[in-house]
């Protein structure tokens, strides 16, 4: 046997699955997770989740695209600085002035749509640690199940209240149909 990641514990029905959640949040767990074939209505506050942070990522990207798009435009249009490959000629469009925020708010606009979503995108990767191409879940026999109709719950052995016999009958007092272990 490969060594061991933790315990699992299978349940029937969403309220099995929201009532255990609640008594392992109260039990003081930090390490666990449960798996669900669709979302369950307040299953976050029944773990005790709190908000995502990846909102912090996307405004973050946002305000760098609106910022680039708005320097962009700015450097080549209107400012004074130039490159070799420039010249330093400005481009006079129908007496409009070298730079207004006004003909620069589409590229902005973009840049900022395009930063949001590739910082999205990134600190969703960041926080969930991925790519992560195996979770020892996947190991168990019955995981399929969590894909139809069934609902798992689990303990990793890296939590610092966990101890193999006790945390197995904490499981087993939650009534669940059954508990395994989870292999690395």
């Amino acid at each position: 046997m490969d060594k061991q990641y933790g315990l699992i514990a299978k349940f029937d029905t969403p309220a099995d699955i929201m009532h255990a959640a609640e008594k392992v949040r109260d039990a003081g767990f930090k390490k666990w997770d449960v798996i669900t074939p669709f979302p369950l209505h307040g299953l976050d506050s029944a773990m005790g989740l709190k908000r995502s942070v990846v909102g912090r990522f996307t405004i973050v990207g946002g305000t760098f695209g609106l910022t680039a798009g708005m320097l962009m435009i700015w450097f080549t249009g209107g400012s004074e600085l130039s490159l070799p490959f420039m010249e330093g000629y400005k481009l006079i469009v129908g007496g409009k002035p070298y730079f207004s925020p006004q003909f620069a708010f589409p590229v902005a606009y973009e840049m900022t749509i395009l930063f949001s979503a590739f910082a999205s995108i990134g600190g969703m990767f960041i926080l969930n640690k991925l790519p992560r191409h195996h979770h020892p879940v996947l190991k168990y026999k019955d995981v399929r199940a969590s894909s139809d109709d069934k609902f798992f719950l689990y303990i990793e052995n890296e939590d610092p209240q966990f101890d193999d016999e006790k945390t197995r009958a904490f499981l087993n007092d939650l009534e669940p149909v059954e508990v395994g272990e989870l292999e690395e």
